[in-house]
């Protein structure tokens, strides 16, 4: 009974979780307007996305979303990366005082770190857009990128990095040639976990992208709503999204297994 009962609430966890992704999923291959009506099956939604038919705010949108994606996953798997390395060289009480920091931005709520930052901008004098939108989600990001690197750095053995420096490397040969590929998928799961949060950024991109016009994904999608409700095309956008991430999720963990089984397979040896 007690094992049902735990795979019960597993499966409905799971339900609560997918049903939404599915649902969106189904109906867009539909050419209702409105969400929850069916009006038999069609890929024109999927026509339009591809063939430029979207509106070109919602084209001007995901345009956005994306530059500023990588740029942000990019820069703070740099940051994160560097960041983390010169924690884990940390000792005693300055090591665990940078890692409960580190650990304070993804605790705080979105809203007082959107808020933050836009006061911060508005001292600064800086001319609120791209630049400032950029800049506050590499802010948030790079956490999340230290916190994927660490691991790697506790699991690898020290006494490689200064064998290379024995052997007469340059301290940047031994991080680009040493560190680096032992450290790459942590630094691949965190840029992938980088990208998707900011993707998924509403409140921080609100209170940071000034009066300028820009809008994300999830600026648009919000101001979409409250105008005339959502525009068709969201459906197999979000749909495609979902199918990119849950791509790219199943190739770095395939990768990984690989790569351990690799590594357990020489240590037999």
């Amino acid at each position: 009974m007690k094992k049902f009962l735990a795979q019960s609430y597993v499966w409905l966890l799971l339900v609560l979780l997918y049903a939404p992704l599915i649902f969106i999923a189904i109906f867009s291959f539909t050419d209702s307007k409105i969400l929850g009506i069916w009006n038999g099956f069609s890929t024109e939604l999927y026509k339009s996305v591809f063939t430029g038919g979207m509106p070109h705010s919602l084209l001007g949108a995901v345009r956005n979303t994306f530059i500023i994606a990588i740029i942000a996953a990019a820069v703070s798997t740099l940051l994160g990366t560097i960041a983390a390395i010169g924690i884990h060289n940390m000792k005693g009480r300055g090591r665990r005082a940078i890692t409960f920091m580190n650990s304070i931005p993804m605790l705080n709520p979105d809203v007082i770190t959107g808020v933050s930052l836009f006061l911060l901008f508005v001292f600064l004098h800086f001319s609120q857009g791209y630049t400032t939108v950029t800049l506050a989600h590499i802010t948030f990001c790079t956490p999340y990128v230290v916190l994927s690197v660490m691991p790697k750095l506790t699991q690898m053995n020290p006494n490689i990095y200064e064998a290379a420096l024995d052997l007469g490397a340059t301290p940047a040969q031994a991080l680009r040639k040493v560190l680096v590929p032992q450290l790459r998928p942590g630094m691949v799961s965190g840029f992938i976990l980088a990208f998707t949060m900011s993707l998924d950024d509403f409140a921080v991109t609100f209170f940071t992208r000034g009066t300028i016009g820009l809008e994300t994904l999830s600026t648009f999608i919000y101001t979409d709503a409250r105008k005339s409700g959502l525009t068709p095309e969201l459906k197999p956008l979000m749909t495609l999204i979902f199918v990119l991430v849950l791509v790219l999720l199943l190739i770095f963990n395939i990768r990984q297994n690989k790569a351990a089984k690799k590594a357990e397979a020489n240590k037999s040896k």
